[in-house]
């Protein structure tokens, strides 16, 4: 964790090496040849007006749409350009530069620049894409968000990773606001993130995001949706949607709107440990961008373990928004991903992937018997302790998984697998509320257990000795989204 310098004398050594214009330029992330400069608002209404009078006012308002878009979420040139030099950098002091063009900064001191900063735009917007969501229209899509919002503004989530966003970005705005800027400091009141991508990327950014809890680095950005995954669940939930309509460049249009001037709800969101033998295999887990590595950590038993405890134990991490599974659905999940980066040219739309799918979910033996002879195939009984500890409670109580159980899911949301709800009219005696779960994995026959955290899959090595643990708590503040349903 790294903690933002508020130091005078760290500032002022910052300052006094301020770049020049071209060495400004040369520390932007690289980015493709501007767009031409679009015309100013009051030419589009102009221009809005005369083709409305020659039956074009479709294109025309279209036009004025843009413009409209554009002044609202657009920050200031210097902003952007600290940003960047922040990110390649990896340094947030490196942006300190914007302050010599700030304005009302090393003047006499005005307090309308405080409240109406005259440089900072109304909705402050940022966007990531993932360009492997979405049947690979992510890069088409980041295309056309950076025409609507301007380039400097639309991240490709694979070289800018949200991580660094938060420390090196956010951290920038924060310490030129810290030194008098008052246009950073609102943006950083007031940005919103979008996301384009399926629930792993819209969670992988909203555990980023959430990191600013953690360090007190309010307040947090609200985050909005733009549906390019296969289930989209957590899209579904917020009100933007299954999937990413046919007609993509006005729904880009409107998502945008949406973010901008949606209202924000609280989602709660679980925290995820994962501890296990230390043996070696730590170094063959290929973790999702949402779990990261503790290393060597100590596991207390409290009476719940069955199995054999291992006396070196190694940990990962992480936050889930929708949902955690371990079982048959997590392994049609894994196989999935992995014919997706062997043969990305298959994957290529929402339809084809949930065809995959079904084909993935027939031969791993979803509708066949529990008599299977193959381990892989067979319920969870053999490998699973299930122990959940309510509300308000101190105590474990063991829950008995059937044999005829081939998936374990904690579900956050009314959403799961495409839309269905799993949950149904439950009666009031299911609606006790846990406050933490967990499931031990014993060793044996089995060679690996398949899990998966809000879509993104992981093959979970065992030992044949030791048991593995999954402890799931409540996170203790709320993440903030933004609703797709208000316009």
């Amino acid at each position: 964790m790294r903690s933002r310098s508020r130091s005078c004398s760290e500032m002022s050594i910052s300052l006094s090496a301020s770049p020049s214009p071209a060495e400004r330029e040369a520390l932007r992330l690289p980015r493709s040849p501007p767009a031409a400069a679009p015309p100013p608002l009051v030419g589009a209404l102009i221009e809005s007006l005369s083709f409305r009078s020659c039956g074009f006012g479709r294109a025309a308002s279209s036009a004025f749409e843009k413009e409209d878009l554009r002044l609202r979420v657009a920050l200031p040139q210097r902003l952007r350009d600290a940003l960047h030099a922040a990110l390649k950098a990896r340094d947030p002091s490196a942006g300190a530069f914007a302050l010599e063009e700030a304005p009302g900064v090393g003047t006499a001191a005005n307090p309308w620049f405080a409240l109406a900063p005259e440089d900072a735009p109304e909705n402050p917007l940022v966007a990531f894409v993932n360009p492997r969501s979405g049947g690979r229209l992510g890069p088409v899509l980041k295309s056309r968000l950076q025409e609507l919002i301007g380039e400097d503004q639309v991240f490709d989530i694979t070289v800018v990773k949200p991580s660094a966003f938060v420390e090196y970005g956010l951290g920038c705005l924060e310490q030129l606001a810290d030194s008098g800027d008052h246009s950073a400091r609102s943006v950083r009141n007031n940005l919103r993130v979008m996301v384009a991508g399926g629930d792993g990327t819209v969670g992988w950014v909203l555990g980023c995001l959430g990191e600013l809890y953690v360090q007190n680095r309010g307040p947090v950005p609200p985050v909005a949706v733009i549906p390019l995954g296969t289930g989209n669940d957590l899209s579904r939930s917020f009100g933007w949607g299954g999937s990413f309509p046919f007609s993509w460049k006005a729904a880009a249009k409107r998502s945008l709107y949406k973010a901008i001037l949606g209202t924000v709800s609280c989602l709660d969101s679980w925290h995820i440990v994962v501890s296990m033998p230390e043996e070696g295999e730590e170094q063959e887990l290929d973790l999702p961008h949402s779990l990261r590595h503790l290393g060597e950590c100590t596991f207390y038993d409290d009476g719940t373990a069955e199995g054999e405890l291992a006396e070196t134990v190694c940990c990962f991490d992480g936050v889930f928004y929708n949902y955690f599974s371990i079982g048959m659905d997590a392994q049609v999940a894994y196989g999935f991903h992995q014919l997706r980066d062997e043969k990305p040219f298959l994957a290529s739309g929402p339809l084809s992937n949930k065809l995959i799918y079904a084909g993935y979910t027939c031969k791993q033996g979803w509708f066949f018997t529990q008599c299977i002879s193959d381990p892989e195939l067979r319920g969870l009984t053999n490998i699973i302790r299930l122990s959940i500890k309510k509300m308000d409670s101190s105590e474990w109580e063991h829950i008995p998984v059937p044999s005829s159980v081939r998936a374990i899911v904690a579900l956050n949301l009314h959403n799961y697998a495409s839309g269905r709800n799993p949950w149904g009219n439950l009666k009031p005696e299911y609606l006790e509320k846990a406050a933490a779960i967990r499931l031990e994995i014993k060793g044996g026959q089995w060679r690996d257990a398949y899990m998966q955290m809000d879509g993104e899959p992981w093959k979970q090595p065992l030992s044949t000795e030791y048991s593995t643990f999954v402890d799931i708590k409540r996170v203790p503040y709320p993440s903030m989204i933004i609703s797709g349903a208000d316009r």
